[in-house]
């Protein structure tokens, strides 16, 4: 009998063990990941008036969004960023689902994953929050499309939102299509609303670039649905480089942004404003590429008493510089590109232009240099980008974009 009740001890205290070992053990750990941002976008929508104003209209009610992206960086783990940073009331969230883009608004059916938030299915974003959902295992493969769904079940407000994404994305009419494999009466928007991040984990390194900048960056002028931005080029270039460090890129671009000023919604705040949200909120950055300010010099046209001169967009700069290596990231300055032919070119501006691009280049203030006005500049006639490389004089095609990311040296970022 003493035999006996020791062994029930002996088996009562393993059980106990296990027990306490399996509560002590997460279903789901992130310990050891490492995360980076592998897709990104910065709101072009601008801060609404405070309070709200009491007539403000609703752009979504009882409608899912189906939204496309394109990753650079792949992971086994993934989280994203939903975003009402630019809303006029709290946002109602009805679900999420994540899945791999088939075709169109259609997905693979068998990886469809629900995504929750604070362990939530349904739940609210206050007016100008952000929310990060809950890690869940899914393979995330580099350089493909993922098919992210919202559904918003009530009036949303004012949306936080990206104009120039020369990506087709979707939104239903009335219901909840989240968990479907297709959206039978989806309409066509090329938007991207509410999305601003979209992070990968991995157990190996890896780490974020951050390419940031106007619609140069954006990628205006490229072909939809191609990802011919000059960002999407690098990622193919770090990729196919095998003895380079894995990297995520991370698109900050905003078309028409300015360094130092804002004033229309469409080109979002200025980019001293949005810096720490759009550029060092994301995960993993290593390095930071800036390339903006020819609208501080062109836009002066359209607004004549936001005029600037060179020493002002260095000095933006410098506030740029100083907050990027206080976070201990490098940032590489890339030259402005040739404009002459743009509709708001001027040789008042074109002497802004080489001042800035030659303080650039020398000033010894960035930890590298990328030299895109030589990717795209006329030889023959330097004011002016290759015929060949542009439909405006102002915005690169893919040719031009490509041209863009064959001449960044791969070493600024080993």
């Amino acid at each position: 009998m003493r035999k006996i009740l020791m062994k029930t001890r002996q088996l009562t205290s393993m059980v106990l063990v296990l027990v306490l070992l399996a509560v002590a053990a997460p279903v789901f750990s992130q310990q050891d990941l490492h995360w980076a941002t592998t897709w990104s976008m910065s709101p072009s929508s601008f801060p609404p008036a405070f309070p709200p104003a009491a007539d403000a209209a609703d752009t979504f009610t009882d409608q899912t969004l189906r939204q496309i992206i394109h990753t650079s960086a792949a992971g086994d783990t993934v989280r994203i960023r939903l975003s009402n940073i630019h809303g006029d009331k709290p946002l109602q969230i009805g679900a999420v689902t994540i899945a791999l883009q088939a075709a169109g608004a259609s997905i693979v059916a068998e990886s469809l994953q629900a995504l929750t938030f604070s362990q939530r299915s349904s739940f609210t974003i206050p007016r100008g929050a952000v929310a990060i959902s809950d890690p869940i295992s899914f393979a995330v493969p580099a350089m493909s499309n993922l098919s992210i769904s919202i559904y918003l079940p009530a009036g949303s407000g004012a949306a936080t939102s990206h104009l120039a994404t020369q990506q087709t994305n979707y939104v239903s009419g009335s219901g909840d299509f989240s968990s479907s494999s297709d959206i039978p009466d989806a309409s066509e928007i090329v938007v991207w609303n509410y999305l601003t991040a979209v992070d990968v984990g991995r157990n190996d390194a890896i780490s974020t670039i951050v390419t940031v900048g106007d619609s140069i960056t954006d990628g205006v002028g490229s072909s939809r649905d191609s990802n011919s931005r000059w960002p999407n080029f690098l990622v193919k270039r770090l990729a196919s480089a095998t003895d380079m460090p894995v990297f995520a890129v991370a698109n900050a671009g905003l078309s028409g942004n300015r360094v130092l000023h804002e004033n229309l919604p469409r080109f979002g705040e200025n980019l001293q404003a949005r810096f720490e949200r759009d550029v060092l909120a994301l995960s993993g950055v290593s390095h930071v590429v800036l390339m903006e300010g020819i609208n501080d010099i062109g836009m002066v046209s359209m607004f004549p008493g936001e005029e600037v001169s060179a020493d002002d967009i260095i000095a933006g700069y410098r506030q740029i510089i100083a907050r990027v290596k206080a976070r201990g990231i490098k940032i590489i300055g890339a030259t402005l590109t040739p404009y002459e032919g743009a509709a708001y070119y001027n040789v008042q501006g074109e002497n802004k232009r080489q001042q800035v691009n030659n303080w650039i280049r020398n000033s010894g203030e960035f930890d590298g240099v990328i030299d895109f006005e030589d990717a795209l500049k006329d030889f023959t006639y330097p004011l002016q980008i290759i015929s060949d490389f542009t439909a405006d004089n102002l915005h690169p095609n893919d040719a031009g974009y490509e041209a863009m990311a064959n001449v960044i040296d791969l070493d600024l970022f080993r």
